[in-house]
């Protein structure tokens, strides 16, 4: 176990507010946005959840290592947060099943955090704020040095990430004699959702998030899946650019967060950025379709227009909104065989309420596999 002895750090949030407290992790400097995340479980996941990077992490669980870290139990290669931000970090835990403890995982993968401070004013200030960056740092104690570091820190909005954190080769999850084909584009996509998908029936090729669509389309899939990831949606237009041509080819389309957004801006329904956007593991979801609720696992810092919906309501047909502020959660597009939601189905925060979406998904590709058969044999 590390032989950890916590230094003074500072937390300096843009607008010039100071929270002073004691390292956590390597002893260093690190920035990013900052967000919060209200799971009271589950901080290796969101750790490495690609849809984090860049940003400086505040667990508002008062307790951050007490069960320690296991390699199993991520959603990437490596951390991808900027920074994490808590109230009590131990570097004692209780599962004997750990492979680790937390100060000795964040000293492997070179993260900075800050703990001792009170996590509940800090959320409290961002809440009412909104979203900006910040700067962490256990080597660098003054102030004004911080802030002229921090100045320097782009934001969030207009900030192209997913091709930073996209797999650079393209590779195969799954059995290759598996009934159906996915075609999966990586904009930072997390490992259970390719289990989801290998889990019923699929096998994945999994592309870099710049690939030319003549490339993916040689492969001849049965679906395409667009992931979850960072950064601004409305930045991205090659992908946009690429979520149209997919439409076009008319075969099955499924996205999940980014995806989702990625979605709307194809068919030029714009996304926002949010004051706070929604993270955490216990967010209710309605189904217009059911009626039914779902809990919800949420990672997004930028939403889709509703605006835009409901004046393109012959091209859009909204399927889930959040019970909380009445967002958009889910869409389904009239026109193609393309649907997506903001939250993540292949989460756990307790029931696995939204799974049924990969479900509907493969069912959607069995049946365009079963007309275009039929379709082939009448001809």
């Amino acid at each position: 176990m590390s032989n950890f002895q916590p230094q003074p750090a500072i937390l300096l949030l843009e607008d010039g507010t100071v929270f002073k407290g004691k390292s956590a992790g390597k002893i260093g400097t690190t920035s990013g946005e900052i967000c919060f995340n209200t799971g009271m479980t589950g901080y290796q996941e969101i750790f490495t959840d690609p849809s984090y990077f860049g940003q400086m992490l505040i667990t508002t669980n008062a307790h951050i290592g007490n069960y320690g870290t296991k390699d199993l139990e991520t959603e990437s290669g490596k951390i991808m947060i900027s920074g994490l931000i808590c109230k009590n970090f131990t570097n004692n835990y209780s599962r004997s099943l750990a492979d680790q403890s937390i100060q000795e995982y964040f000293e492997k993968e070179n993260l900075v955090g800050i703990s001792n401070v009170d996590t509940r004013a800090i959320v409290r200030h961002i809440r009412d704020k909104g979203a900006m960056n910040a700067i962490v740092s256990s080597e660098i104690l003054d102030v004004d040095e911080l802030k002229k570091m921090l100045v320097k820190v782009p934001s969030m909005e207009g900030l192209e990430l997913a091709s930073k954190v996209s797999t650079k080769e393209v590779y195969h999850v799954g059995d290759p004699h598996a009934a159906f084909k996915v075609a999966v584009m990586d904009f930072g996509v997390k490992k259970n959702i390719l289990n989801c998908l290998s889990d019923r029936g699929c096998y994945l090729k999994v592309f870099p998030a710049k690939t030319p669509f003549e490339e993916i389309q040689k492969w001849n899939p049965d679906g395409y899946f667009l992931s979850n990831g960072p950064g601004d949606p409305a930045s991205m237009d090659y992908a946009v650019a690429l979520a149209k041509q997919i439409l076009k080819e008319d075969k099955p389309l499924f996205g999940i967060c980014l995806g989702h957004q990625l979605l709307a801006l194809s068919v030029d329904i714009p996304t926002y950025k949010m004051h706070n956007g929604h993270r955490g593991i216990n967010h209710p979801v309605k189904n217009l379709k059911s009626g039914k609720g779902e809990i919800t696992s949420q990672n997004h810092g930028f939403g889709v227009s509703p605006d835009a919906i409901n004046s393109n309501k012959d091209k859009v047909e909204i399927t889930h909104v959040n019970l909380n502020d009445d967002t958009i959660e889910g869409i389904r597009l009239v026109q193609y065989k393309a649907f997506s939601v903001q939250y993540h189905p292949e989460a756990s925060p307790g029931p696995h309420d939204a799974r049924y979406l990969f479900d509907e998904f493969i069912e959607m590709i069995a049946a365009d596999k079963n007309a275009l058969t039929n379709t082939t044999v009448t001809t």
